[in-house]
């Protein structure tokens, strides 16, 4: 019996695949849709792996201190059960804020 490669060893399932006259293959309808990054090893082999595309106008909610703050603010979220808002209260606080210097606090 043939010996498994180092990669079927962590593999969860080896599938032989053939590619088409148009050079494609199908990879299923669970893959439909997705962004897949290729890479092409010297020795041959070919790693696909499914990715996340962070488009460049939205890069900055992973820089610091932008992400501290945004997961901050979802945790704050997940622990904090809504509440009715009473608006009158709040327009108040507003217009007594509207002479403060506007800038974020740190």
């Amino acid at each position: 019996m043939k010996e498994a490669s180092a990669a079927e060893a962590f593999a969860e399932r080896v599938e032989i695949k053939v590619v088409g006259k148009s050079g494609q293959i199908s990879l299923g309808k669970s893959y439909a849709g997705k962004t897949l990054r290729l890479e092409r090893r010297k020795d041959g082999t070919m790693v696909l792996t499914a990715v996340a595309v962070v488009p460049e106008s939205q890069m900055w909610t992973l820089e610091e201190p932008h992400r501290s703050r945004i997961q901050r603010g979802l945790t704050w979220a997940a622990e904090t059960a809504p509440r009715e808002t009473d608006l009158d209260a709040f327009v108040a606080r507003r217009t007594k804020r509207v002479g403060r210097a506007r800038g974020r606090r740190q």
